[in-house]
């Protein structure tokens, strides 16, 4: 992944580096070196019957909220075009009808509005799919757990989007590709011959390593903190070093008295495991009483450990967005946010291996902290994410 942080006493610098540094190739056949990252007029027009992508690529570029400790991050912007065409490519399933936005809708903070999505041939996934838009930022957090980074899959199997992205184009109930396969797909298609030619050079091989690098490099480039939350926290902590979990505890002066009331709740009895600024989850695995132990058909990550500690446990996934990505839990279960709040009310059953966070019953709120808990929820979602040009579909219907 190719990825360039920069903070604020080396901006001017970088950016010098940035505009002096910017070619792909060598000027091979006496062709103007720079002209891989705008295509050439013939290339586009025929790039332009398949895709609505524009003459010269979209910027991907993070502008972190000022709470955080990192300005902006850069990706490169070639790599990150070519991966959102691969992303929303149908070509590269089996039978040609899947592809990845397929299960991550981005209107929906890319999460599906189903508890099990359809693969190839119909078929149904066999866990519900975790929205992508549930992440502060991917290149910030995710990867292994030994680096206290958050893993992939509800059973943190993964720890790139590398091993994430190979797992699903093999999985056979969602799109049943080699990674050979993937190749010949792309391939196939005449709109990737300029791409990757934009982002790797035009004597570099369509392989399976730059195919998933640049999957990597646009999932990476994904990041939401434009919610009211973002807003609420950069008001309090601002960007002098103060300390950001104890200014997620304050009252917020953009948010209303039930909202300020809910995110009280929230970090009493939720940040403990999800985060105090809705972030990196303060731990990783967990079992939430969502069934008694011996109920759960989907053994999580016991399932790959065959360790009786992880039996019934998951991921403990990250909540930004939480209001659009109904339905919740691994298997789909519970359809709205209030029957998520339900269930910590009154609906924890007990468990072998019930986090310790948590009692068998719940923690019995009133309504109003139900309305309460509910309302500062939806205060992290970004709606200007679901809506960025950059992450969307670029096919033309």
């Amino acid at each position: 992944m190719k990825m360039f942080k920069f903070s604020t006493p080396f901006v001017l610098l970088a950016v010098c580096i940035f505009m002096t540094s910017c070619q792909k190739d060598d000027n091979e056949n006496g062709e103007d070196p720079v002209s891989y990252s705008y295509y050439t007029p013939e290339s586009y027009a025929m790039m332009s019957q398949y895709l609505d992508i524009p003459e010269s690529p979209l910027e991907y570029k993070l502008d972190f909220p000022d709470y955080y400790n990192t300005d902006f991050t850069l990706y490169d912007k070639d790599i990150a075009t070519l991966g959102r065409v691969l992303f929303y490519d149908k070509n590269l399933s089996d039978d040609r009808t899947i592809s990845c936005a397929s299960c991550h809708k981005q209107e929906i903070a890319f999460s599906d509005d189903v508890a099990f999505s359809r693969g190839i041939a119909e078929n149904e996934t066999e866990r519900n799919s975790l929205a992508l838009g549930s992440v502060f930022s991917f290149s910030e957090y995710y990867g292994a757990e030994s680096f206290g980074r958050i893993p992939f899959f509800w059973d943190n199997r993964a720890t790139t989007v590398a091993e994430q992205a190979t797992a699903t184009f093999a999985n056979d109930l969602e799109m049943g590709m080699e990674m050979h396969e993937v190749v010949d797909r792309v391939k196939e298609q005449p709109y990737y011959e300029p791409l990757f030619a934009a982002a790797f050079g035009r004597t570099t091989d369509i392989n399976d390593e730059n195919v998933l690098e640049a999957i990597s490099e646009f999932i990476n480039s994904m990041g939401s903190f434009g919610s009211k939350f973002d807003e609420g926290l950069s008001l309090a902590a601002g960007s002098g070093g103060f300390n950001v979990t104890a200014a997620a505890q304050e009252d917020f002066l953009n948010f209303s008295v039930q909202e300020n009331m809910g995110k009280a709740i929230y970090q009493n009895d939720c940040a403990g495991c999800h985060s105090a600024i809705v972030s990196a989850p303060s731990r990783t695995r967990s079992n939430n009483g969502l069934k008694t132990t011996g109920n759960y058909a989907d053994k999580g990550i016991g399932e790959m450990t065959g360790q009786a500690q992880d039996m019934g446990v998951f991921k403990v996934p990250t909540l930004r967005n939480i209001g659009l990505t109904a339905p919740y839990m691994h298997d789909g279960s519970l359809a709205t946010l209030e029957e998520v709040i339900e269930h910590y009310s009154s609906g924890i059953a007990n468990h072998d291996n019930l986090d310790f966070g948590l009692s068998p019953g719940g923690f019995n709120y009133s309504q109003a902290e139900k309305d309460a808990l509910l309302a500062f929820l939806k205060t992290t979602d970004d709606e200007e994410y679901t809506k960025a040009v950059k992450y969307s579909d670029p096919f033309k219907q």
